[in-house]
């Protein structure tokens, strides 16, 4: 973390936000050169009259940098940390969480930024937006705003969907935060000043979306708006699923939209928007109600279909979120799919490579070192390159998120708040490993994503319920 402080009362955080980065060394990304024997440096403005601080933190290991989780599935979308599992034999966590708090229910995901954590969460017909001190668990502000606690076409499981789904985004440029509500609200938050609302849309309102429609073979679903927003140059794009276009771009600066999505079909119920190259040219992947759409983002091209691949699940249940590896996509979804299946896109179309009869229901995958893994009623391990099974094992439910750490584990969250470490195929290659598990942290499903960032383990349910675990003290 890179922080500027200006005088006494004001300061902003700089984050490395950086794909073709994310595995160098920090030094090598900050904004002025630097003796690694140094860790407080001053710098004079001469146009300023105030002390500029530049606080250096060393959060280096010895596989990389520890990164920030500032959108939906971690720095680079697909659920890596660049910082080992810190496990070293016994107990893990290594000890009981070192903060607790409740941010109101829903099953949206926490993002860390520096030493912030924004969430949403539900409450008396509002949402509310948090801004949390990661070393202390303290509230530093809300904001609020009136919100149905279901979206307003909103049909069946009320259950499960309740309160906002969608993951937060952080953007590093300009400290904003962007949000997105179950009934298409789509808000920008200030960070920098106490998080003051500087634009909103709603979905419903400004474009009359429509319900979703029954697809598949059982009854009717719509959960609202469940897809994380995804930051793309000086965009930030959301499904919002109308007859003008699945996909719509709006201004970071005043939301005003810049572009629509070649694609007309209604929103999925997915957990975000991927961005990934395909022959290279930038595009973005995501699960609509029909298909996986990938759509261009090249300037005078934006939101041109590059390929479509047919993908109707009962429900419009595909919540798993795709998985990108280079211009490969795997994708999974229970009912009446049940199946993984990994699909290569090229400028001229999509083409399946294989698919398996595997399934998850709500677990996003992630791909490591040659293997895809997920959790779903156990944890699976496929060869990426070919679909052949590995090894399944452990005891798990159908809530579940996973991510995998730089040292080649796989930290699973699932149930009602059981937190394992399981080994991946490049240390376990032919059984499952399971080094450690933690059960029945909270009493509520998990829906929300796990999240390590900076040493530090952030475990959340869908009652709002928030946990903070130290791996390594930084």
């Amino acid at each position: 973390m890179v922080v500027w402080e200006f005088g006494p009362h004001y300061s902003f955080d700089i984050f490395r936000q950086s794909n073709a980065r994310s595995n160098q060394d920090y030094r090598s990304t900050a904004p002025i050169s630097w003796s690694p024997r140094s860790e407080t440096i001053v710098l004079q403005h001469s146009y300023r009259t105030c002390r500029i601080l530049l606080v250096l933190s060393t959060c280096l290991s010895a596989t990389g940098t520890c990164d920030d989780w500032p959108h939906w599935r971690g720095l680079q979308h697909n659920g890596h940390v660049n910082e080992s599992s810190h496990f070293s034999g016994g107990t893990w966590p290594p000890t009981d969480a070192v903060w607790s708090n409740n941010v109101d229910s829903g099953g949206s995901g926490p993002v860390v930024v520096g030493d912030r954590l924004y969430t949403m969460g539900w409450k008396d017909d509002q949402d509310h937006v948090y801004a949390i001190d990661v070393q202390t668990g303290h509230e530093v502000w809300k904001q609020s705003y009136n919100c149905p606690r279901y979206g307003r076409h909103s049909d069946g499981d009320k259950g499960l969907y309740a309160g906002p789904s969608s993951c937060p985004t952080f953007d590093a440029d300009t400290g904003h935060l962007y949000t997105l509500s179950t009934d298409g609200d789509l808000n920008c938050w200030n960070t920098r000043n106490n998080g003051e609302r500087v634009w909103h849309v709603n979905f419903h309102e400004a474009y009359q979306v429509k319900q979703r429609p029954k697809v598949g073979r059982r009854r009717l679903r719509d959960y609202g708006y469940t897809t994380a927003p995804l930051l793309s140059g000086d965009a930030v794009i959301a499904e919002v699923g109308d007859d003008e276009g699945n996909l719509m771009a709006f201004s970071k600066k005043d939301g005003m939209r810049v572009w629509t999505s070649e694609s007309k079909d209604p929103a999925g119920h997915t957990g975000g928007i991927v961005p990934m190259i395909v022959d290279g040219l930038p595009c973005v992947a995501v699960l609509t109600i029909r298909n996986l759409l990938v759509a261009r983002l090249d300037k005078g091209h934006e939101g041109e279909t590059v390929a479509e691949f047919p993908w109707v699940t009962d429900f419009a249940n595909s919540i798993a979120t795709p998985t990108v590896q280079d211009n490969s996509i795997v994708i999974t979804s229970e009912y009446n799919q049940y199946a993984i299946t990994r699909i290569d896109i090229s400028r001229s179309g999509a083409k399946q490579t294989w698919t398996q009869p595997y399934a998850s229901g709500v677990c996003s995958p992630v791909i490591y070192s040659g293997h895809v893994y997920w959790c779903w009623r156990g944890m699976y391990c496929l060869d990426f390159e070919t679909g052949k099974p590995i090894w399944r094992g452990g005891r798990f439910n159908d809530t579940a998120s996973c991510i995998v750490t730089s040292d080649g584990r796989l930290i699973v969250w699932a149930r009602q708040g059981e937190l394992a470490l399981v080994e991946t195929a490049d240390r376990s290659p032919e059984t499952y490993t399971e080094l450690a598990k933690t059960p029945a942290i909270f009493k509520a499903d998990v829906w929300p994503h796990i999240v390590l960032s900076n040493g530090r383990l952030f475990c959340k349910d869908r009652d709002g319920n928030l946990k903070c675990f130290v791996l390594s003290k930084q």
